[in-house]
């Protein structure tokens, strides 16, 4: 039995990518170069998934690790695959393939047909972008891969908080909110902050910081100490949903007042605190529950609320995530990464079909990028998560389904249309609205 740090050979041919477990393997196994996460099932013999998820692994290193442009290298010789590079899929997670920590019932023979078994005879490469946070890339792999049972890399895995990490050099000590325990911490520090502090730390420092708010034991001991007198933060990243609002919006607001992020300090302008990111600003998302549930967007909409109620003053934070434009110009570059590694071609699909869950925020995003992008992203809403049938959507997407595998069938068939166009010529022998724009 192979066990999780073995390098096995992929059909592909690359060598030194490794296939671990999706059952064993760790963050920190994860963390240890180019991996692959693979059911037990498959560690033998790569899954149909394999290609796409190892090739997309290779393709979201090269953009992470070159400064270079994509223009600034020839294509290298692509190799033979059943894989199109026509178009790709990009699907939010929750609402879509997950609800509840649960798998949708159709999101696996979704993934089966995108993967070859479909009547075309292609393999579609997907990528996965989510406003969910406070777990690293390869955390949310390892959760996907054990939940659809796929074969899946964390190349393939875009967070809200992913385009984060270009900031990691601009600023020293930073404040990370939310998410379970130390976990944001451990994002913030792999993605290269210097030097990152939690509330925990805070409260463990000044215990009347968060009158109402005490450490548990466990945060106690897991908490850093150091005196904060000395110190200024400099940023505020909010990478997941807070599980103390009191607490967290307490510490958040005191440094948005202070001078230059001294804790303990008052600001007579109120216009020197440290800058305030949030990885997302989806105000509700779809979990187990029959109704959806606040999120980070009510948290951000609190703290600017607050802010100017006891300042009488506005303030502006950042919202990264979805329907903000940095993640889909993100997510472009790694699929024309994706495409000049395995196809040859500098430059993306010529269309993205987004499959999501939120008006707000997935079709919002995909319609505004789609104006300004140089290729097609087409939105696709489902009704098996925040949007509800019946209801008019604030944002129209191209096509509403009732779950993601309705939406996969709609995006083949409507591309297969294409393609039987441009080689016939023949219009009329195909069904218009199969490839309505």
């Amino acid at each position: 039995m192979a066990n999780a740090g073995d390098i096995l050979p992929p059909a592909s041919g690359r060598s030194g990518v490794r296939r671990l477990s999706s059952i064993v393997a760790t963050r920190d196994d994860l963390a240890k170069g180019p991996v692959v996460v693979t059911p037990p099932k498959h560690l033998m013999v790569p899954s149909e998934a394999h290609e796409t998820a190892i090739a997309i692994e290779l393709a979201r290193r090269n953009v992470q690790n070159d400064s270079r442009s994509l223009s600034d290298t020839p294509p290298s010789t692509p190799p033979v695959t059943q894989v199109t590079d026509a178009y790709a899929f990009a699907f939010d997670i929750d609402g879509v393939l997950i609800r509840g920590g649960k798998p949708i019932p159709e999101a696996v023979e979704a993934m089966r047909i995108l993967n070859g078994q479909n009547e075309y005879g292609v393999k579609v490469p997907y990528i996965f972008v989510t406003n969910g946070g406070g777990k690293t890339e390869q955390e949310r792999c390892l959760d996907l891969s054990r939940q659809l049972e796929i074969e899946v890399s964390p190349g393939q895995f875009i967070c809200g908080h992913t385009p984060m990490r270009e900031m990691a050099e601009r600023y020293g000590t930073v404040l990370v909110v939310g998410g379970q325990g130390e976990k944001c911490r451990h994002v913030a520090e792999g993605y290269g902050f210097r030097d990152v502090v939690t509330p925990g730390d805070i409260i463990k420092d000044n215990k009347d910081t968060t009158p109402f708010r005490k450490l548990t034991n466990d945060e106690a001991m897991s908490s850093r100490a150091r005196n904060f007198n000395q110190f200024e933060i400099e940023a505020i990243f909010v990478f997941a949903d807070s599980r103390d609002w009191a607490g967290d919006q307490q510490i958040i607001l005191d440094l948005m007042m202070s001078k230059n992020g001294r804790l303990g300090t008052r600001s007579e302008t109120f216009d020197e605190g440290p800058p305030v990111f949030f990885s997302h600003n989806d105000v509700v998302w779809s979990t187990g529950h029959e109704l959806t549930r606040i999120g980070m967007g009510a948290l951000r909409a609190s703290l600017e609320a607050m802010f100017k109620a006891v300042t009488g003053k506005e303030i502006k934070t950042i919202a990264y995530g979805k329907p903000q434009i940095g993640t889909f110009q993100f997510a472009t570059r790694l699929l024309q990464q994706w495409r000049k590694d395995t196809h040859g071609i500098n430059a993306p699909p010529e269309t993205v079909y987004f499959v999501g869950d939120t008006p707000e925020s997935d079709i919002r995003g995909t319609n505004e990028f789609n104006t300004s992008s140089e290729n097609t992203w087409y939105s696709i809403l489902v009704r098996t998560g925040v949007y509800k049938d019946g209801t008019t959507p604030k944002f129209e997407p191209k096509t509403t389904v009732d779950n993601v595998l309705d939406a996969v069938h709609h995006g083949m068939k409507r591309e297969f249309a294409k393609s039987l166009r441009k080689k016939t010529g023949l219009v009329g022998t195909i069904e218009e609205s199969a490839i309505h724009e």
